[in-house]
């Protein structure tokens, strides 16, 4: 197995309070890429948001290959963002992206 840091990013499509914005940070907090020696060095946040309430999820995901990682990392976010109260219509995801390859996990 491999461990894949993916990028999955997203637009809420309203207004996103603090609240919404911890649940799903905590609802993403066992795929959060610090464990992993990229995610450390890089200060990888779970949870980006941009002024323009662009976002990004950046999730740890242990698969065999490349394009499994980025469906189970999209299967994260989907169920991440439910928890939060969010659907596909409030915020909208793109294409999942291998953002690094970490083998080694602290």
């Amino acid at each position: 197995m491999t461990t894949y840091v993916i990028s999955v990013p997203g637009t809420f499509t309203g207004d996103v309070g603090t609240d919404t914005r911890t649940r799903l940070a905590r609802a993403l907090s066992p795929a959060d890429p610090h464990g992993t020696r990229m995610g450390s060095a890089e200060g990888l946040d779970v949870l980006s948001v941009n002024e323009d309430n662009t976002f990004t999820l950046r999730l740890t995901v242990e698969s065999d290959t490349g394009p499994h990682a980025e469906q189970e990392a999209r299967q994260l976010a989907d169920s991440a963002l439910r928890d939060a109260g969010l659907d596909e219509h409030s915020a909208p995801l793109g294409p999942a992206v291998i953002t690094g390859i970490d083998s080694e996990v602290r």
